[in-house]
């Protein structure tokens, strides 16, 4: 039986820290939110709120607000994405988004969503073989405050791109005619097959330009060996290289590399940040959400903890030096890799001001740290959890649960989780999931025998109860507003045969179906939670969405009485002075919603032409406020759509 080493303190801490002095009126100072009535990152803010003080559009007219322009991305490359993720940045009167499979830019006037102009790059078979062909999620905008203005983009075959913001062209100093190819000189191993990519943008800190990068799904890798997903920080002026921050330890001696047994250093991958992360502007600390490591669900050919995969880590954004990190997955084997941007927060705990950073995960989990020091605000408890006996495996004996918030969404599989409409249905129910292992959370993947069990329940499922859709928070209030979903998923293994150095790789991800075509467990299947992060209490829970129709009018139901059980998807939201706004999400129904901060009564609704695909935004413009997001579906092309007052 080999030994692991011993597990490393939950959190590490550079010396450095301790001479940051933190005075009550700078603190303060630091609230978030848009300034100004624009929208110059992604999240609105590198703090990740997704807040604005605007208030113009209000409970008392939200029903009043119409459709004042409609940009459509279908003339933007073949098979054009019909769910965008992309959130517009605004700068002065310009809209700045990324459109169709080719990643084109384009500016966009605020106020008519008139094209401007626009921008591609043909990368020929590189695009071709890209893990991320997709639209992205938005851009990054810089200016140097002096007349230098420019747009930041990562293309689909892994380039960087410096535009000028007036007209689209590329910045001629920057990199090789305003592109700088992300791949050369990479550290470590490099898949040939293009296995690496970026789905968010950068971020800017000062003159430096991070990019964190997305490698291709995990579910059935065809080699052990994969590219590390680095992350790479460049000279926001001439595009050199600054600094690396080895995701994957490159050598014995670097941080984490003790966590990783029998070499494997030298062949693992993956590691990346996928997710769009985030940036204290004061401290000059970047937050970022680490993925797993190769494999999502076997790690036979990584044992031990493999720090700093499936992590939370602050760097400092001039120099890539460690401030902290923490692991939220010990030797990840869920693919529960934290998916959103870090929120930073200033708020008040027992009386005294604190700088918070909080990591939602696809756990449903919060875990809430002191985002100077790593220290986490509540106590974060190594708990025991189930082992796998999967051959070559070596789970971990523990993993960490925070004691406050409590978890937003269902943990693990219990026959009381199951649909309980009626006694039938719930004995329907557990006769179905006779064949499957299930338990609490983190029950490892088991393997699919036709003759004995077909694999490990999962909940929350291998997508998430959180994703890339985020959160929003309130800097006046400090309540937290999370969507969520509740699904169930399939770990389940099979051998990937004698060609792969991978020994087992998932055998579908699909969930079970519940009796008569109706979900196998009980509702809410989508929420929203807001959650006060002075104290970790939730303040209240709503489901996202009515009851969908498939289950209102279902003749197993005839009869009863069933409240809202919400739609299985996760909301798209944006906070305001006055008002939570969020859309059901890409699985759910074409309808924005207003509600009330304090209680998340429905105050207002409207039709939309499709589902929403991307997260709203809002801003002020020439005395008019918009808000704007992505919509599409099956038959409608993605197109950003732009609501304001008659």
């Amino acid at each position: 039986m080999r030994l692991l080493p011993p597990r490393r303190v939950q959190f590490s801490l550079c010396l450095a820290v301790a001479s940051v002095v933190v005075g009550t009126s700078s603190l303060w100072a630091l609230q978030g939110g848009t300034e100004g009535g624009q929208w110059r990152v992604y999240h609105g803010d590198y703090m990740g709120t997704r807040y604005s003080p605007l208030d113009q559009i209000n409970a008392n007219n939200f029903n009043d607000l119409e459709i004042a322009w409609r940009w459509k991305a279908e003339n933007f490359g073949p098979n054009p994405e019909i769910k965008n993720e992309v959130t517009p940045l605004m700068i002065d009167g310009v809209l700045f988004v990324q459109a169709g499979q080719r990643r084109a830019v384009a500016a966009i006037d605020a106020g008519t969503g008139e094209t401007l102009w626009s921008w591609r790059m043909d990368e020929g078979a590189r695009a071709l073989r890209a893990p991320r062909r997709n639209s992205g999620r938005g851009v990054t905008y810089w200016t140097d405050g002096a007349g230098d203005e420019r747009i930041y983009t990562v293309t689909p075959g892994f380039h960087l791109v410096a535009l000028d913001t007036e007209t689209g062209v590329p910045i001629p100093t920057f990199g090789s005619q305003g592109v700088v190819d992300l791949m050369k000189d990479w550290d470590g191993f490099v898949n040939p097959f293009g296995n690496i990519g970026a789905s968010s943008p950068p971020v800017i800190y000062e003159d430096v330009v991070i990019v964190g990068p997305a490698l291709r799904t995990g579910f059935v890798p065809p080699a052990k060996e994969n590219t590390p997903g680095h992350v790479t920080a460049y000279d926001v002026r001439t595009g050199e290289r600054i600094w690396t921050f080895h995701t994957v330890p490159q050598s014995e001696d670097e941080f984490g590399a003790d966590t990783w047994l029998d070499g494997s250093i030298a062949y693992v991958g993956n590691a990346g940040v996928w997710a769009p992360f985030s940036l204290d502007e004061e401290l000059g600390y970047v937050y970022l959400p680490v993925e797993a490591a190769t494999s999502d669900f076997y790690g036979g050919h990584r044992h031990g903890d493999n720090v700093p995969s499936s992590s939370l880590v602050a760097l400092d954004a001039k120099t890539g030096e460690l401030i902290w990190h923490f692991q939220i997955v010990h030797h990840d084997i869920w693919d529960y890799d934290p998916p959103t941007a870090p929120i930073l927060l200033d708020v008040t705990i027992d009386g005294a001001p604190r700088r918070i950073v909080v990591q939602l995960t696809k756990q449903g989990l919060a875990f809430t740290f002191d985002r100077v020091t790593g220290e986490p605000i509540w106590p974060i408890e190594e708990v025991a959890v189930p082992q796998s006996d999967v051959p070559g495996e070596m789970s971990s004996p523990t993993q960490p649960i925070p004691t406050r918030p409590a978890a937003y969404d269902r943990h693990g599989v219990t026959i009381d989780d199951l649909i309980d409409f009626t006694p039938e249905l719930r004995a329907e129910a557990a006769r179905t999931i006779e064949g499957y292992r299930y338990g609490p959370l983190y029950t490892p993947p088991s393997l699919m025998d036709p003759n004995g069990t077909q694999g490990t329940l999962m909940v929350p499922h291998a997508v998430g109860a959180s994703l890339w859709e985020h959160a929003a928070a309130d800097p006046e209030t400090g309540i937290m507003y999370v969507p969520s979903q509740t699904a169930v998923t399939v770990a389940g293994l099979v051998d990937g045969g004698p060609q792969r150095s991978v020994r087992y790789i998932s055998g579908g991800i699909g969930g079970p179906s519940g009796p008569e075509g109706l979900p196998i467990l009980k509702p809410p299947y989508g929420r929203i939670t807001a959650i006060d992060m002075s104290t970790g209490e939730h303040l209240w829970l709503i489901p996202n969405g009515d009851t969908p129709d498939e289950i209102k009018n279902h003749p197993a139901l005839q009869g009863l009485d069933i409240p809202p059980t919400g739609i299985s998807s996760k909301a798209g939201l944006l906070v305001t002075r006055s008002l939570l706004i969020g859309g059901e999400g890409w699985a759910g129904r074409p309808i924005l919603r207003a509600y009330d901060k304090q209680s998340g009564q429905t105050l207002g609704q409207l039709d939309l032409p499709a589902n929403q695909a991307g997260l709203p935004m809002t801003y002020m413009h020439e005395g008019t406020q918009f808000i704007v997001f992505s919509v599409g579906g099956a038959g409608h092309p993605g197109e950003f759509v732009a609501l304001a007052l008659p």
